[in-house]
C-alpha cells in the first residue's frame, strides 16, 4: 500500500476554450488517446509488420483499460476548484490506477511512453501505475517528471515514486536523483509542503546508502 501524504493540490485549473460549454472538454489527440504507437509506426516503416501489430495491440490494451481512469482524472481536475476536496477526489482516481496495475499486466514500454509523451492525465496515470508495479518503472522518465512536471500534483507523485525506487538505483542514478531534488529547494514549493518533505526523505535515503 502506497502511503499518500496530504498534498495540497495547487495546480491551475484547466483552461477551456470560450467556444466550449463548461461540461465539454477539448478532444484528446495525443498518441495515447488514439491508441497509436510511434514504436509501431517505426517498426512498420522498417518492414517489421508483426512487431508493429504487437505494439499496436499493447497500446490499445493500455488505452482501453487505463484510458477511462485518465479521462476521469481530467474531468475531476477540470470541474472542481483547487483545494482539499479536489485533492481527495484526484487521489481516489489515482488509487484506481494503482489497483488496475496490480490486477492486470501491461507492457512497460507503453506505460513509460504515457509518462514521457502523454497528456497530463496520461502522465499522472502512468506514475500511479508505476507506484503499484515495480516492473513498470523507468528511472529516466521519473527523473524527467520531477525536473519538468506539468503540474505540482504530477511532481508530487513523481517524487513519491522516486522514494519507492531509491533502494533499487545504482550509485550514479541515486546521485542524479539527489542532485535533481536538491535543486528544487525553494524554487518550486514551500519549505513546509509535502513535496519538501518528500525531497528530504529522498535525500535522507540516498545519503543512507553511503
Amino acid at each position: 500500500m502506497v502511503q499518500v501524504l496530504g498534498f495540497p493540490d495547487t495546480a491551475a485549473p484547466v483552461r477551456r476554450s470560450p467556444h466550449l460549454l463548461p461540461t465539454q472538454r477539448k478532444p484528446d489527440v495525443s498518441a495515447g488517446a488514439t491508441g497509436e504507437s510511434p514504436l509501431a509506426e517505426e517498426s512498420e516503416r522498417l518492414g517489421d509488420i508483426a512487431t508493429a501489430h504487437q505494439l499496436r495491440a499493447e497500446a490499445r490494451t493500455l488505452l482501453d483499460a487505463a484510458g477511462p481512469i485518465a479521462a476521469d482524472y481530467g474531468s475531476v481536475r477540470g470541474s472542481m476548484p483547487p483545494g482539499a476536496a479536489r485533492t481527495r477526489a484526484l487521489e481516489e482516481v489515482i488509487a484506481r490506477a494503482r489497483s488496475l496495475a496490480q490486477e492486470k499486466s501491461f507492457e512497460s514500454a507503453e506505460v513509460v511512453r504515457w509518462l514521457r509523451e502523454g497528456t497530463d492525465e496520461e502522465r499522472i496515470t502512468a506514475l500511479a501505475m508505476m507506484q503499484a508495479r515495480p516492473e513498470l518503472r523507468n528511472f529516466e522518465a521519473t527523473l524527467a517528471s520531477i525536473r519538468h512536471p506539468r503540474t505540482p500534483f504530477e511532481q508530487y507523485h513523481a517524487m513519491l515514486l522516486a522514494v519507492q525506487m531509491v533502494d533499487q538505483l545504482d550509485q550514479g542514478q541515486a546521485t542524479r536523483l539527489a542532485e535533481t531534488v536538491e535543486k528544487q529547494k525553494g524554487m518550486r514549493f514551500r519549505r513546509d509542503s509535502d513535496r519538501a518533505r518528500l525531497r528530504e526523505e529522498i535525500l535522507r535515503k540516498v545519503r543512507g546508502r553511503s
